[in-house]
C-alpha cells in the first residue's frame, strides 16, 4: 500500500515484469509508471490539457526509451494513449471505492496515489466547527464580567458621570428632529413617487388608447379591403359570363353561317344536276 511518494518509489524500483504469453502489448509496472510520469509531465505543462499526436509521440519515446531494449516491447503513440485510459479508468474505480468507504479504506493499487495528484479532484478543507462553536462563550464572557465594578472604582467621580444624563433628552430631541426630517423626506419621496407613477399611469393610458385608435383605424382598412376583394370578384365573374355569353354566340353564328354555307352548296350541285338532266 502506498502512504507517500517515498513509498511509492520504492513500490515502482520493486521489478514487476509479469509477461503474458499471447499479448504483446502487456505492460509491466516500471513501464507503465514510466509511462504516467511522461504523461503526467506533459499534462503539467499543458496546464492540465489534453495531450496531442505529437505529445504522445514524445510519452512514447520516453517509454521506449527505458524499456524499449526489445523491438518486442516497443510501444507506439496509440497503445500508449489506450494504456493511460485504462489506468484512468482504473483509478477512477479505485477512488470511489475509497470515498464510498469514508476513509476506512485505502487503495494497495500502485498506480493511485501518483494519478491521484495529476488528476484527483483535490478533498475540500475541513469545516472547522470548534471557532464557531466558541463564538458564543467569548461573547458571554464579557457580558457577564461587566458589572458595576466601574461605578465603584470611579466612585469620587459620580458627580461627573451624571452630567451625560442631560444629554439623553437632547439625543431623543435630535432623534426626534431626525425622524420629522426623515417623514418629511419620505412624505417628498411618496409625494415624488406618486406622481412618478401618476405620469406612468397617464403614459400606460395613452398608449392603450393609441393602441385602441390603431385597431379601429385597421378594422376599417381591412373592411374597406375585404369590400373591394368582393366588388372585384363580383366585376371579374361578370366579366367571365359576359366573355362566355359572347363566345356561345359566336360559336351560334358559327355554325348558322356554316349550315346556310353548306344549303347553298347543295341548291347548287342540285340545280346543275337538274340542268343536266334536262339536257339528256
Amino acid at each position: 500500500m502506498i502512504i507517500d511518494g517515498t513509498a511509492e518509489t520504492v513500490a515502482i524500483s520493486r521489478p514487476a515484469n509479469h509477461q503474458f504469453p499471447g499479448r504483446e502489448d502487456c505492460w509491466s509496472e516500471d513501464a507503465s509508471y514510466t509511462l504516467i510520469e511522461a504523461w503526467g509531465d506533459r499534462y503539467l505543462e499543458l496546464n492540465r490539457g489534453n495531450l496531442r499526436h505529437k505529445h504522445w509521440q514524445e510519452v512514447a519515446d520516453a517509454v521506449n526509451a527505458r524499456h524499449g531494449a526489445v523491438e518486442k516491447s516497443r510501444r507506439t503513440d496509440v497503445q500508449c494513449k489506450n494504456r493511460m485510459d485504462t489506468l484512468k479508468k482504473k483509478y477512477k474505480l479505485e477512488r470511489a471505492r475509497v470515498l464510498s468507504s469514508g476513509g476506512t479504506l485505502t487503495s494497495s493499487w500502485p498506480f493511485y496515489s501518483r494519478l491521484d495528484s495529476l488528476i484527483g479532484i483535490s478533498v475540500p478543507p475541513k469545516k472547522v466547527s470548534s471557532p464557531v462553536a466558541s463564538l458564543p462563550l467569548t461573547y458571554r464572557k464579557p457580558l457577564g464580567a461587566v458589572p458595576y465594578a466601574p461605578e465603584v472604582k470611579v466612585g469620587t467621580q459620580s458627580a461627573t458621570e451624571k452630567r451625560p444624563l442631560p444629554l439623553v433628552p437632547r439625543n431623543y430631541s435630535a432623534v426626534a428632529a431626525a425622524a420629522a426630517a426623515a417623514a418629511d423626506s419620505g412624505l417628498s419621496r411618496s409625494s415624488s413617487e406618486s406622481r412618478h407613477k401618476d405620469e406612468e399611469m397617464d403614459g400606460v393610458r395613452e398608449l392603450a388608447q393609441a393602441i385602441v385608435r390603431f385597431g379601429e383605424i385597421y378594422e376599417r382598412v381591412e373592411e374597406a379591403r375585404q369590400r373591394q376583394l368582393i366588388e372585384l370578384e363580383k366585376q371579374r365573374m361578370d366579366c367571365m359570363k359576359s366573355l362566355e355569353f359572347e363566345r356561345m354566340q359566336l360559336f351560334m353564328d358559327t355554325q348558322v353561317e356554316l349550315e346556310k354555307i353548306k344549303r347553298a352548296k347543295r341548291a347548287v350541285v342540285n340545280g346543275e344536276r337538274d340542268s343536266l338532266i334536262f339536257l339528256l
